[in-house]
């Protein structure tokens, strides 16, 4: 997926994977992922994806501080 917010580019493919959380089982329709990755440049998004009924049914990035990232990971 690639999105652009606020001038910056943020795209799936061409950036680094760092953490994944995954909840539910796949084809649940209440389950849900979120993916920390980093870009060429040093910047972080989350990518979230999920089933119907979950609290990310649809694909979307979302920037995330570098300070922000720890407690972010710590937070799952």
């Amino acid at each position: 997926m690639t999105a652009t917010i606020n001038g910056c580019v943020y795209d799936t493919s061409k950036a680094t994977m760092d953490k994944k959380f995954t909840y539910g089982a796949p084809g649940d329709p209440y389950g849900y992922e979120e993916t920390l990755y980093i870009t060429l440049d040093g910047r972080y998004f989350i990518y979230t994806n999920g089933g119907k009924f979950s609290r990310y049914p649809h694909e979307s990035i979302c920037p995330i501080a570098r300070e922000q990232v720890k407690d972010w990971v710590l937070s799952h």
